[in-house]
């Protein structure tokens, strides 16, 4: 809120009276999933701060690309924004062959929302109770041992071959059409591990239809307190959020980003913001425009290697 105040009484903006109508948020991908969930609080929040309705229009496609190349292509007039995350802005620049956009040339940041880690998950009959037991086990049978994934380029099969490649194992990936037959072959030992998202996986793990080995982020999940990171595990570098955040075209008025950013920092303290961040065992992270580049910068380095190595470019 200090934010807020000091924004106010600062001098006059370049956008004079700005926001003097109703704000465009593009959310990439479809009525009701994650993305859309947290973009509709944030919108609601926005608009109470700004004195103005922020609307979210939803531009499905190409996972998530159509979205982002409508923010980058829009006016720079400070009423059209987008939500952005790990898929859009860190994985696509290397796996789309004819991306309609530079994750970091076109846009200006605004903040970071939230990021929520991943879980490595096994099949629960599976002699493996740790990380190292899962490694051990997959060097004793070299080609023998699956992951799953939702598709050919996700998160989670990009999650395995990192994996892969940092523990020095020969694993099979699977991939399905989508997340959900793709955790059930899991649950019935048809597959014997996957990455997934924590609020996905949680219902099993708790159910013991899926046995938790590891969580992905830097620090070990409230939800899943006795399970250990990947970094605790044995793997140092590894550490994987998935990350959402806002963005604007590039030549948005610096005053008028300066007032978004103020907005969503004070947002994140609501409690319906970190309510809906909770539902998706997300942590609200807010900060300067400036850590959003910097988070899109180094992902774009992690995920790029594994693409390349696997050539997994699309068009």
């Amino acid at each position: 809120m200090l934010a807020l105040v000091a924004i106010a009484c600062a001098p006059a903006f370049g956008q004079t009276g700005w926001p003097a109508r109703p704000i465009r948020l593009i959310v990439p991908f479809a009525p009701g999933s994650s993305s859309d969930i947290v973009a509709r609080v944030v919108a609601q929040k926005l608009g109470e701060r700004l004195g103005q309705q922020v609307f979210v229009e939803n531009k499905v496609g190409a996972s998530g690309n159509i979205g982002s190349e409508a923010v980058a292509h829009a006016e720079p007039d400070g009423y059209t924004m987008g939500l952005a995350n790990t898929s859009t802005h860190a994985v696509a620049p290397s796996l789309s062959v004819r991306l309609g956009y530079d994750p970091i040339r076109d846009f200006a940041p605004i903040a970071m929302l939230g990021s929520s880690p991943f879980v490595l998950s096994v099949y629960p009959k599976l002699p493996a109770k740790s990380v190292a037991e899962l490694v051990a086990l997959a060097k004793a049978q070299p080609g023998r041992i699956n992951f799953s994934s939702g598709g050919i380029g996700t998160l989670p099969h990009l999650m395995g071959e990192y994996f892969k490649s940092h523990a020095g194992i020969d694993v099979v990936h699977v991939p399905y059409r989508g997340g959900g037959p793709s955790i059930q072959d899991v649950v019935a030992g048809h597959i014997q591990f996957t990455f997934e998202g924590i609020s996905v996986l949680l219902p099993l793990i708790k159910a013991g239809e899926l046995r938790a080995l590891a969580v992905t982020g830097a620090r070990r999940s409230p939800l899943l307190p006795e399970v250990p990171t990947m970094i605790e595990s044995g793997f140092p570098d590894f550490s994987v959020s998935a990350w959402t955040g806002l963005l604007a075209p590039t030549g948005t008025p610096s005053d008028v980003i300066a007032k978004l950013n103020g907005a969503v920092n004070a947002g994140l303290k609501s409690a319906e913001m970190r309510s809906a961040l909770d539902r998706l065992a997300g942590d609200a992270l807010g900060g300067p425009p400036g850590d959003l580049t910097k988070v899109i910068e180094s992902d774009i380095g992690k995920w790029a290697p594994i693409v390349k190595a696997l050539n997994l470019q699309t068009e």
